[in-house]
């Protein structure tokens, strides 16, 4: 073919398409029938791959439920017969003193929570890989990006899962409860509510403080075993010690035998002797094991009960190194005056011999 046909051929338009050329085609009944029987075809080889792979889903899932169900249940139980435990010893005498059962209940429901939660997390969360590769999915990216996204939530929400952390072992440990008394650094009071992420507590003026979890680098329990009770009694250093150590284990004998003191003293209160002497005064110590929390209580009426004994006694309680003579003695009007000076007297050879001497001209007699 000549160039000048080739140019002839592009340059001449083409026809349009009439309408009837333009018009939709109909499937024949012909056709429709090949279009079900390759269907019906497809199915026929197909079906048994799919019935196996629903089958395989549906097994997955009655596992998961089950399994789920089951665990879930025995962490229930297993929640329930520690609060059985513990009712069975709250009759007792130390266990009405150790056992708070608010505190036992609140921790166990945290830890059951805790407990239920994981547990349906892991279940379910492997139940659903293992439906994505039954359908032959590539789990490799979905893992990848998870981890990812894990990380990134790990780093930006750290602090939140510090708090949680450090809640669900502080539970696990007991480290406190509802109705302790501690000193989380922070702050300091009675611990009100627990939770896995922020503790209440109630300080001594009435305030609640909520303390974070992860923030909480120290714990002293003041509710735990038992404390101690230390009062020290200032003495003037002339006192008889033989009469002091009476008149003290007098009083210490008397209380332990006293209500409600016998219970809240946990041993007898002991005379430990001197802690300290000073030139004018000195210091007897006296010590006993309480419940917990009641130290403060107990040394309070020791400190009532010692000084009315003392007064009975005529014993001088002093404060220290401030100890000042008896009250019989009586004052020297002239102690705040001083004494008179030889230089208030402008004559006197004293003054005079201070005096300036005056200085002499030359040749001046």
């Amino acid at each position: 073919m000549s160039l000048s046909a080739v140019l002839l051929a592009a340059a001449t338009p083409s026809p349009s398409p009439s309408p009837s050329e333009t018009a939709v085609t109909v499937p024949s009944l012909q056709d429709a029938q090949e279009s079900a029987t390759n269907a019906a075809s497809w199915v026929e080889q197909n079906w048994s791959t799919w019935l196996a792979i629903g089958l395989r889903v549906l097994l997955i899932l009655v596992i998961a439920t089950v399994l789920r169900m089951t665990v879930r249940r025995a962490i229930t139980k297993l929640i329930d017969r520690m609060n059985r435990t513990v009712e069975s010893v709250d009759g007792t005498a130390l266990g009405g003193l150790l056992v708070n059962a608010e505190r036992r209940h609140q921790r166990s429901q945290a830890i059951g929570s805790v407990l239920r939660s994981v547990a349906s997390f892991v279940i379910l969360g492997t139940a659903a890989l293992m439906v994505l590769a039954t359908f032959e999915i590539n789990l490799a990216p979905l893992l990848a990006s998870a981890g990812v996204a894990g990380v990134a939530i790990g780093f930006g929400a750290r602090n939140l899962v510090t708090d949680f952390l450090s809640g669900v072992f502080m539970i696990l440990e007991d480290q406190y409860g509802v109705g302790d008394q501690i000193d989380a650094g922070v702050a300091s009071g009675e611990v009100i509510e627990v939770g896995l992420r922020v503790t209440k507590l109630r300080g001594d003026n009435g305030e609640i403080w909520y303390v974070r979890n992860g923030e909480v680098k120290r714990i002293g329990n003041l509710s735990q075993g038992w404390a101690t009770a230390g009062v020290d009694v200032t003495v003037k250093a002339s006192e008889n010690l033989d009469r002091v150590k009476a008149t003290l284990d007098s009083v210490t004998e008397k209380m332990t035998k006293e209500e409600p003191w016998n219970e809240l003293l946990w041993g007898p209160i002991e005379v430990l002797g001197l802690d300290s002497v000073l030139i004018d005064s000195m210091v007897v110590r006296l010590s006993a094991r309480t419940m917990p929390g009641k130290s403060v209580t107990v040394e309070r009426e020791l400190r009532w009960r010692v000084k009315r004994a003392f007064d009975e006694a005529n014993i001088r309680i002093v404060g220290g190194g401030t100890a000042t003579e008896d009250a019989g003695e009586p004052d020297d009007p002239t102690a705040a005056v001083a004494a008179p000076s030889v230089y208030s007297n402008s004559d006197s050879p004293q003054v005079a011999a201070t005096s300036p001497i005056s200085s002499q001209r030359p040749g001046t007699r």
